[in-house]
């Protein structure tokens, strides 16, 4: 099978190309989901927002993953900023004059064992205490669920709340009613790195000149751990690639979103399904591996064999072997160096995937893949996101980490680091995020999540 070419056309020439601003309230750095979302909300809050991405809105993870909206599933942590994005999910629909592709169509997942089973039952227990419409599907509630299959389940979780869109659709429209209402977005502008005084932040310095400002936003995915390095900010962030692919368009068997060890799949709004490998991830070794080693082994030793292991990273890619590691304000960076990142798809490991869906449903039995691509997907050791500010460096705030849990939390996470950035109430409990956890002595608890 020949590589299929990435299905999302990335614009010749850069949608938002305005000119640098002198000074701003607040620059954010990244334009994914985490970074137009919190430029929405501090625009509403009447501050100067400037949105700073090094190539295109949405170019990466942010356009490239299964375009679910997810409250099922989620760490107990994230679930109320979750419950909150869910609903907002649906205002922006409403609010936005472009289609979203968001639609509540439920997620369901399969568990093929009892101990899998198991792992449903009690989070249904504790999530439902929060307030999440959530059920429990017995085998014979299953078979009545879902369209026939050949494959035996002990069991079921569904979330009838849940949803989808489209993420290369969805972030871009969002990121252009974000320009209309007042948001300076600047494409193909690599912000390079921070001035301070006395600790404070004073500035960002990006390729098109320095822009004045009091507080930023970190939100770049896979490239904010070489950021923050190079400020002398450290965080043991790391990134796994993984692969996904659209199908040919197929009759709507099942109009939600299905996902098991094996598989994921979704409906798409062009007749085709999304399809992904459940737990199949692949892992450029580099530098930072070993400098964060310790504090990934309780991941390791849950799941060694679920990561496929490549010696070293393509050229320019965020821990590569020889990457530039320092740079100062008035050399090119590594982000102008790699716009993009672009990682080859695992295509045996999707084949084997449609494989595994066509024989657990006849109605896959004709679905050929149509195209398939890859990201790279910003992870944590305890698979949680850090949001929070940053005690050496006041005025800068860094939400990453989103371990591929950042689409569909985007809006709700977005609220939540402009408040962040106001001083405002935030409503809910950060410290589970918090900055420090991984200097403080803290032990690292991995994410019950599944």
């Amino acid at each position: 099978m020949s590589q299929p070419e990435f299905p999302f056309q990335l614009p010749s020439q850069p949608e938002h190309a305005n000119p640098l601003p002198d000074a701003c309230d607040v620059v954010i750095i990244g334009g994914g989901v985490i970074g137009v979302m919190t430029a929405w909300f501090l625009n509403r809050k009447g501050l100067k927002v400037v949105l700073c991405e090094k190539g295109r809105i949405a170019g990466e993870q942010s356009s490239r993953n299964w375009g679910w909206v997810r409250q099922q599933g989620r760490d107990l942590h994230e679930l109320p900023i979750m419950m909150e994005a869910n609903r907002l999910w649906q205002q922006l629909s409403a609010e936005c004059d472009e289609e979203l592709g968001f639609r509540q169509t439920g997620i369901l997942y399969l568990a093929e064992s009892e101990k899998e089973l198991a792992q449903f039952e009690h989070w249904h227990g504790q999530a439902v205490t929060q307030g999440l419409d959530t059920h429990l599907l017995s085998p014979a509630q299953l078979k009545a669920h879902l369209p026939s299959y050949n494959t035996h389940w002990f069991g079921g979780l569904y979330t009838p709340g849940d949803g989808r869109a489209e993420p290369w659709q969805a972030v871009p429209s969002l990121a252009r009613a974000a320009a209309k209402a007042g948001v300076t977005i600047v494409e193909q502008c690599a912000v390079r790195t921070l001035e301070t005084q006395a600790g404070e932040l004073t500035a960002v310095v990006t390729e098109k000149g320095t822009v004045k400002c009091e507080q930023a936003v970190l939100a770049g995915g896979a490239w904010s751990s070489l950021f923050a390095r190079n400020a002398g900010i450290r965080i043991p962030q790391l990134s796994v690639k993984a692969t996904a692919g659209a199908t040919t368009a197929l009759p709507d068997f099942y109009d939600g979103q299905i996902g098991s060890p094996d598989f994921a799949l979704r409906r798409r709004l062009d007749g085709g399904y999304n399809i992904a490998p459940g737990y199949d991830r692949g892992f450029y070794i580099g530098p930072d591996a070993f400098r964060n080693l310790g504090y990934y082994l309780p991941q390791l030793r849950r799941d060694f064999f679920g990561t496929k292991l490549y010696p070293a990273a393509p050229k320019h890619f965020p821990d590569s072997w020889g990457g530039t590691r320092r740079w100062s304000g008035e050399q090119p960076s590594p982000f102008e160096r790699q716009r993009i990142l672009n990682p080859k798809p695992n295509l045996n490991a999707l084949q084997k995937t449609l494989r595994q869906i066509q024989q657990a449903f006849p109605g896959f039995a004709d679905a050929q893949i149509r195209t398939a691509w890859a990201g790279m997907i910003d992870t944590m050791p305890d698979i949680l996101p850090i949001v929070d500010r940053v005690p050496s460096c006041r005025g800068l705030v860094i939400a990453t980490g989103m371990s591929g849990h950042g689409f569909g939390i985007g809006p709700g996470m977005g609220r939540v680091v402009a408040d962040l950035v106001t001083e405002q109430p935030i409503g809910h409990d950060l410290s589970r995020f918090r900055f420090d956890r991984f200097s403080d002595g803290s032990k690292v608890e991995l994410s019950p999540a599944f």
